[in-house]
């Protein structure tokens, strides 16, 4: 199956753009599973028990596993694991380094960890990214237009041919995209306006949109600039951080219920 055919697949069976982002670091894992052999691992299985039926893909960031050592990557396979294989997942890792060293972190994160797609940075060109393009199975998030506030510092910078620097790159992933329709930008939920335009620009390709809740995205606002463009809209701490009592899986599902159901009735 292609990596789009997939995304398509996953948020039919579901009815859901939801992406839940699983940044799991131990001192927000709850009192009641800090006795457990891995509290992270049993913190994202009952993440996952309780909402894999209404969202349509699971982002772990690697930072918060690789900073455990054996622990993290222990946790990360088991969280693997527990994901049915019919939803979408996302090794978000930011990579971005020479061809020898992309193809090692392709053949980490693409084989032995078997994740759907991986996040990368797209800023030294076509032969830093290749490796992670060869898999029509397998899809890449390119930075496009991130929500951190230091994206003005390079990202809104002005071409020689009129373009924004991340006007260009989403024009680069269009192309990168042809061949095996492989490819996506990540887009930041707080900038809609500018969602909205990149939409236009690249209506092909699948938007990985980070930024809702705690940094202050509207879903409201994002669904619309979107429009019908194929989104996986990604919630990581309103979701997961519901609450560190007994509850704290029940709380997550209620959270990610609001956000589907607002899903639902804007589209």
């Amino acid at each position: 199956m292609k990596f789009i055919e997939k995304i398509r697949s996953a948020q039919l069976k579901t009815n859901s753009k939801l992406c839940i982002g699983l940044d799991t670091a131990l001192s927000a894992v709850p009192d009641i599973l800090q006795g457990e052999s891995n509290p992270v691992l049993a913190f994202n299985r009952a993440i996952v028990d309780a909402t894999k039926d209404i969202v349509c893909a699971y982002k772990p960031n690697m930072a918060y596993y690789e900073a455990y050592g054996v622990k993290g990557f222990e946790a990360i396979e088991g969280t693997l694991s527990a994901i049915p294989s019919e939803i979408v997942t996302i090794a978000d890792i930011k990579r971005g380094d020479i061809g020898a060293t992309s193809y090692q972190y392709a053949l980490a994160y693409q084989e032995h960890f078997n994740f759907d797609s991986v996040t990368i940075s797209p800023y030294m060109g076509s032969d830093s990214v290749e490796s992670f393009l060869k898999r029509e199975d397998r899809g890449v998030f390119f930075l496009g237009l991130t929500s951190n506030a230091g994206a003005k510092d390079f990202q809104y910078l002005e071409l020689k041919n009129g373009k924004r620097l991340y006007e260009e790159v989403a024009d680069k992933v269009r192309e990168w995209n042809k061949p095996k329709q492989n490819c996506g930008l990540v887009v930041g939920a707080t900038k809609p306006s500018e969602l909205k335009a990149l939409r236009d620009r690249a209506p092909e390709l699948p938007f990985l949109i980070p930024g809702i809740g705690a940094q202050g995205g509207s879903l409201e606002e994002v669904l619309k600039a979107n429009g019908e463009g194929i989104a996986l809209i990604n919630v990581s701490r309103a979701v997961c951080g519901a609450s560190k009592g007994r509850d704290f899986a029940e709380a997550a599902r209620a959270a990610a219920m609001k956000l589907v159901e607002v899903m639902r009735k804007v589209l």
